[in-house]
């Protein structure tokens, strides 16, 4: 019994993993006012299967949901705003996230990040940010993605017909000023 519950102890404390990470980061923010969060499932692209090729079907088939979280800057919380911007862009930087590309520069500009290996992605991260704007992390979760896949999706979605409803929350946080 002594044995069971060292090694049930032992376990905890190398599971309990205190380095920041994107998902611990999106569980922290949820209830913050200065952020909106969002999870979106496959059922807002409203795509009509028959339309799909073999090819988008199965490139769908590996995306599961979307977590959007976005800051919205404003002159009362640039402080903040700096603060939290830098946690993310720490965060992104931890060897597990892959950087695929890059626009603009660290102070505003979009990035492009994948966790897992090229043909077997579990996450793509992209993060978007604007001094006077804000920033957004939108997290598209998925099996076994790649870049191809991901391309497929796209092309996909041209033909989505989206479910605003999901969205409003961003929207409305959007229209604030």
């Amino acid at each position: 019994m002594k044995r069971y519950l060292i090694a049930t102890c032992a376990l905890l404390m190398i599971s309990c993993n205190n380095e920041p990470s994107l998902q611990k980061y999106f569980v922290e923010n949820t209830e913050n006012k200065d952020f909106i969060a969002l999870d979106v499932s496959p059922s807002i692209l409203n795509l009509d299967q028959t339309k799909l090729s073999l090819e988008q079907k199965e490139a769908m088939k590996t995306f599961e949901k979307m977590n959007v979280l976005a800051f919205k800057a404003n002159g009362s919380n640039k402080a903040e705003f700096a603060t939290e911007r830098a946690k993310v862009t720490k965060i992104l930087k931890d060897e597990k996230y892959q950087q695929l590309m890059k626009f603009g520069s660290g102070k505003e500009g979009a990035s492009v990040s994948f966790v897992g290996e090229d043909e077997h992605i579990d996450e793509f991260v992209l993060f978007a940010n604007k001094e006077d704007a804000g920033f957004a992390v939108v997290r598209i979760l998925g099996k076994d993605m790649n870049p191809t896949s991901i391309m497929t999706m796209m092309t996909a979605l041209k033909n989505s017909n989206i479910n605003l409803d999901q969205l409003k929350p961003l929207q409305e946080m959007l229209e604030k000023k």
